[in-house]
């Protein structure tokens, strides 16, 4: 008599009721800090907010209060009347847009050297700009200055670079020393590093020439690092604060950083209209990132470290 076969079949344990627990109270603790710290953040930025818009008798009432009263925009006008502050804003956007457009055109066409052309020094001279952002910038600011000051032929000077101020208080003072930032030239180098080789190849064959080749080939594919790379360049030269205070001595000139200066005075500070100048100048970037963050999401993702 054949006897049937019996397949065991394995029965999983059910999970014990801790188990479920624990996971619900670790999920329920990571939300927790993740609001805490969300939140925390989020506070002096709102607090800014808010104070732009309070009367001045309730900026430092006791206890805060987080809901003012009544809504005013006295700070708003004291911010445009105590300091030319539209004028402040101007120069900054001039500052910010012309170093970007510089590091956007030296910075690509350094990076796509780096990153296609085989020459001697390449590898050398890599290391030595990898080193060169290695050094904070507080230690080239002194020789720095000595350059634009002593440049020849510019600003009254004799061919030697005496006898005048050079590029000091004017805006190249502050557009030619970040003309070619290192960060710049490393992105953009990281990013056509991603590109293949077989378009230059093929565009040599047909006689192109290298600037065309870099122009019209492998610029117009690179839309997302530039992108990318006017976020960072536009909201650091719009950031700027030192060097611009250094260099620019003329208040006509002056940025919209070292226009917030001026409503600390005699030890006070007038924190309305600094709290409403502040978010005024972070439109600018505000504004730029929206317009270019699909772009910025995508040179973040496809910029390897490939090398």
């Amino acid at each position: 008599m054949v006897q049937p076969v019996v397949k065991s079949v394995a029965v999983r344990a059910p999970k014990p009721p801790s188990y479920a627990l624990k996971k619900v109270l670790a999920t329920v603790l990571f939300y927790v800090v993740t609001v805490a710290i969300a939140v925390a953040m989020f506070l002096p930025f709102f607090w800014s907010l808010i104070t732009s818009f309070k009367p001045s008798n309730e900026i430092f009432s006791v206890p805060i209060k987080w809901i003012p009263s009544t809504l005013t925009l006295e700070h708003y006008k004291s911010a445009f009347t105590t300091v030319p502050f539209a004028g402040y804003f101007a120069n900054s956007f001039i500052l910010a847009s012309a170093g970007v457009l510089c590091n956007l055109f030296f910075g690509s066409i350094s990076g796509y050297a780096f990153a296609k052309l085989n020459f001697k020094l390449n590898k050398p001279m890599f290391r030595i700009l990898l080193a060169a952002m290695m050094i904070p910038g507080i230690v080239t600011m002194i020789p720095s200055f000595y350059v634009l000051k002593h440049f020849p032929l510019i600003g009254g000077n004799d061919l030697l670079g005496a006898g005048g101020n050079g590029f000091l208080n004017s805006f190249w003072g502050i557009i030619l020393p970040g003309a070619s930032g290192s960060f710049a030239v490393f992105f953009m180098r990281q990013f056509f590093l991603t590109l293949p080789s077989d378009m230059m190849e093929m565009a040599r064959i047909e006689g192109a020439g290298e600037f065309r080749i870099f122009w019209n080939i492998y610029l117009p594919l690179t839309k997302p690092a530039l992108a990318t790379l006017s976020i960072f360049t536009f909201q650091g030269g719009w950031n700027n604060f030192l060097w611009p205070m250094i260099i620019l001595n003329d208040p006509a000139k002056a940025t919209i950083q070292m226009g917030l200066q001026a409503f600390s005075f005699n030890h006070q500070t007038d924190f309305g209209p600094m709290m409403a100048g502040a978010l005024i100048a972070i439109l600018p970037i505000l504004v730029l990132f929206l317009l270019l963050q699909k772009y910025f999401v995508q040179g973040i993702a496809f910029t390897g470290t490939k090398g």
